[in-house]
Formats: structure tokens, C-alpha cells, sequence
């Protein structure tokens, strides 16, 4: 992969950490397990509870948050 692009790689949450955005994930090619803000794999490879409780939080804040 080649170097990242602020604002369209990643960009910095109010606490100041590092958040990957969609674009970065989908060029990765697959989802890590982390349960990534922005993944677009639908937390496929996130170990249970965490998966159904992300994709849970992804349904209730769907109407504020634009998925790639």
C-alpha cells in the first residue's frame, strides 16, 4: 500500500486518535477484526459478542453515519 492521505486514508477523532476511513479498509482487501469505525465489511472477522453489539450501535446510528 502506499502512503496514506489525510482525509482520505484516515483522519483524526476529537481525542486525537488516528481512525481509518472505508477507502483505506476496501483497498486493504479485507476486514482485520479490530471493529474498525469504517469497515466495510460488516465486522465480518470481529470475534462475537462484539460483532452483533457493532453491527447493533451500526443500526441505531445509521441515520447519522454514511457507509462506503
Amino acid at each position: 500500500m502506499n502512503e496514506l492521505a489525510e482525509g482520505e486514508d484516515y483522519y483524526y477523532n476529537e481525542n486525537g486518535y488516528v481512525v481509518l476511513t472505508a477507502k483505506y479498509h476496501l483497498q486493504r482487501g479485507h476486514c482485520c477484526g479490530n471493529g474498525c469505525k469504517h469497515c466495510p465489511y460488516n465486522y465480518c472477522d470481529v470475534p462475537e459478542p462484539k460483532r452483533t453489539e457493532l453491527r447493533k450501535a451500526e443500526q441505531i446510528d445509521f441515520g447519522k453515519t454514511i457507509r462506503l
